[in-house]
């Protein structure tokens, strides 16, 4: 066997996987002690249902879960995996959502930030149930649940890499939005009074706070930061739709134009298109959602997707709360005026517009149609049965995304570019 670890020193623990290679001939899977649920690596030898239960783990594969930070600690409650997947999906995509309504219009946008909404929870329950679909097994990694349902050497090629780009990205994401942050505290703080500092400068010092806590031992260890941070996604939020509101309030007459940015038909479409990735961005919390559900105990009894499905409800609530306020209020008062962070287009009152960006210096410090495929491969329903047709309804979707989104992107990465100064 050799085990692969790949670790980001800005996230540790939403960007660190052991790629577990095995290459054995066989197809057959040991399956563990139910008390202990451990991960298990193929090998040759089958079960017996008769003989008794003992853990068959080798020394070496013990070894191997108790120094990932995923599975070295399974004593999780349902509230840690709500916080954990408020932590993973709200973040820096929520401070957008008013600009990409801006590119969308009222009515897509509405309807795509529901369907979103909709469509992201049916298939994170999908990945609820397959953690614990081998009796006896749990799928404690995204790319485990891959080599079950694609085979041993396609399902890590189909599964790594995607996670392993939402992983990067969200991480480059995440240290330019803390540092534009602080940047953004320093600014309304010191106003005159202090020398001007380059946006380069924060995301090193950022980026220091993350290097210091990826040396925490596992996924429960920043429980207390996991819950901070979800605490401060939701203020954050509150302050920014408050706050816009307020601004509203202030100069209630000011005329806000909703129509399109752009001033072409084929400008409006492809801002069209990069707003669909901007949505798409602000659901990206399915990459570590059976890591997650890996540090919860599990019995015959009492499976961990009990506990794990109240915490994703629970999670998705605070979503609601966080993303439909944000995005419909911030384009409500903006309109397509809105900045790409909202919490920049707001000023004053100094003082909560400092607290909204500190909340968001402390979240990111914490901080689509793939099951769908897997639940068809695996479970196989009846052709045109309902499950059938969800999700081949999600799968569509989600590949039209995939192919439509970065076309956008990538245009306005084109136009932009020579406003472009890097470490500047």
């Amino acid at each position: 066997r050799t085990y692969l670890r790949v670790s980001f020193t800005s996230n540790r623990y939403y960007a660190i996987y052991a790629i577990q290679l095995n290459f054995s001939t066989s197809s057959n899977y040991l399956l563990p002690n139910t008390t202990t649920m451990g991960t298990e690596t193929p090998t040759t030898q089958k079960f017996d249902s008769s003989e008794p239960e003992i853990d068959k783990r080798t020394a070496e594969q013990k070894a191997i879960d108790d120094w990932l930070p995923i599975t070295s600690s399974r004593n999780a409650k349902w509230w840690y995996s709500a916080f954990h997947n408020v932590t993973a999906m709200v973040g820096a995509g929520v401070l957008s959502l008013p600009s990409a309504m801006a590119n969308l219009g009222w009515g897509p946008g509405v309807v795509i930030l529901v369907l979103s909404w909709i469509i992201t929870l049916y298939t994170l329950w999908q990945m609820v149930e397959m953690h614990e679909m081998v009796p006896g097994k749990r799928f404690d990694r995204y790319h485990e649940l891959g080599q079950h349902a694609f085979g041993e050497k396609l399902g890590l090629w189909i599964v790594v890499p995607q996670q392993l780009i939402c992983e990067i990205s969200v991480d480059i994401v995440y240290m330019v939005t803390g540092g534009k942050s602080l940047q953004k505290i320093h600014d309304l703080v010191c106003k005159n009074n202090c020398n001007n500092m380059k946006t380069t400068y924060f995301i090193i010092i950022f980026g220091s706070v993350h290097f210091v806590l990826s040396h925490l031992p596992n996924f429960n260890a920043i429980s207390g930061i996991s819950l901070a941070a979800a605490i401060m996604s939701l203020s954050y939020s509150t302050i920014a739709w408050v706050a816009s509101v307020e601004k509203h309030v202030g100069n209630p007459h000011k005329e806000v134009e909703y129509g399109y940015k752009a001033s072409s038909s084929a400008g409006t479409f492809f801002n069209f298109l990069n707003a669909l990735g901007d949505v798409a961005f602000a659901y990206a919390g399915h990459n570590v959602v059976l890591e997650i559900q890996a540090t919860i105990p599990s019995t015959p009894e009492k499976p961990s997707k009990g506990p794990m499905w109240w915490g994703v409800l629970v999670a998705y609530s605070v979503v609601a709360l966080c993303y439909f306020p944000v995005a419909l209020i911030g384009y409500w008062v903006f309109g397509n005026s809105v900045e790409d962070n909202i919490l920049i287009s707001l000023n004053k009152p100094t003082w909560l517009i400092v607290t909204a960006n500190m909340f968001v210096v402390i979240h990111v410090i914490g901080s689509y149609q793939l099951p769908c495929i897997m639940w068809l491969a695996i479970y196989k329903p009846r052709k045109f049965s309902l499950s059938w047709i969800t999700n081949w309804i999600c799968i569509i979707l989600g590949f039209l995304l995939m192919i439509l989104a970065p076309i956008g992107g990538l245009r306005s990465i084109i136009l932009n570019a020579k406003t472009y100064g890097f470490y500047q």
